[in-house]
């Protein structure tokens, strides 16, 4: 019964190993796809014009009344402030992703250097107690 659970494991552990990069790839790809319609919501929120006072703008003053809303729009403090959010945000998210994506790697070189560690140790002991042996016949003789 332990065999099956310990076999069951290693393939839910190996599955997990080989889709896990997928996944990441996947919640990268999500994630920068959110931003980015996040951005677009907010570009048009920037270049939006009121539309009961959209006929009376073209109508009195041509473009040059709807460059200054736009400007004074673009102006705005907390559209700016929103703006600069979403910024600090993207450069946090874009960290994070970072490190999910370095972090199993330095564990694998971790693990990998650490065994490389253990046979080099297990090789000098062996050495040694071959040399005690050696020196230990020619005292015998």
């Amino acid at each position: 019964m332990k065999v099956k659970l310990l076999n069951v494991l290693a393939v839910c552990l190996v599955t997990l190993v080989v889709l896990s990069p997928g996944l990441l790839v996947f919640s990268i790809v999500w994630g920068r796809h959110l931003e980015f319609v996040k951005m677009q919501h907010l570009a048009c929120e920037i270049n939006k014009v009121p539309t009961g006072n959209s006929a009376l703008i073209t109508q009195a003053t041509g473009t040059g009344l709807s460059q200054q809303q736009t400007n004074k729009e673009i102006s705005d403090p907390n559209l700016v402030n929103r703006l600069l959010i979403a910024a600090e945000q993207y450069r946090l998210a874009s960290i994070l992703q970072w490190f999910v994506l370095i972090t199993p790697i330095f564990v694998g070189l971790g693990i990998i250097v650490y065994d490389r560690y253990l046979v080099y140790r297990a090789a000098i002991l062996k050495e040694k107690v071959e040399m005690l042996e050696r020196l230990w016949q020619q005292s015998i003789e």
